[in-house]
């Protein structure tokens, strides 16, 4: 159910089992998880368990997530994809996260175009839309610069490390 998707220098396809250590690699990274809404990974069985949940996501129709390779590399450097799918709605929510290693390159724009095209074309969503830690500015700024417009502040939202945030939301439609 996840059609591999290519871009100028990326393959997004089917996350499987076999990259949880990947997965592992960056969720276990507290530079990665700040702004996650959830602690760092302390096992790779946590990995393997989040894998499981992608998969039974696309089983409901209530999500679909890729993971993000280089096209000269199968490893994952990271994963995007919708949250909150609702097909009878036609929107959903883009969530993602890539390792620090690839962090300014630009890979995660890419792989936000090119989701967000499958998105209005494929699945015939109206509206996508996107939960954001105000302090996370590198991800504010990516999904402005993708034409997504910031529609208000949702106070107290999501916790980290026992601390309530304020996060921005941000949607963009396809009309």
């Amino acid at each position: 159910m996840i059609p591999t998707l290519a871009t100028e220098r990326l393959i997004l396809r089917a996350i499987v089992q076999e990259d949880a250590g990947d997965i592992f690699a960056y969720f276990s990274n507290d530079d990665v998880t700040k702004h996650y809404g959830m602690q760092s990974f302390t096992s790779v069985e946590q990995a393997e368990r989040l894998v499981e949940a992608f998969a039974n996501n696309v089983r409901k129709k209530n999500g679909m997530r890729w993971g993000i390779t280089k096209k000269d590399d199968s490893r994952l450097i990271g994963t995007i994809g919708f949250n909150l799918w609702s097909p009878a709605h036609k929107r959903a929510e883009v969530g993602y996260e890539i390792h620090p290693d690839f962090w300014r390159t630009g890979y995660a724009s890419e792989a936000l175009e090119k989701i967000v095209e499958y998105g209005f074309q494929n699945l015939e969503l109206t509206r996508i839309g996107a939960v954001v830690f105000i302090e996370n500015e590198a991800s504010n700024q990516m999904l402005v610069k993708h034409g997504f417009e910031k529609e208000g502040v949702l106070r107290n939202y999501m916790y980290q490390n026992g601390q309530c945030h304020d996060v921005n939301i941000y949607s963009k439609l396809s009309v």
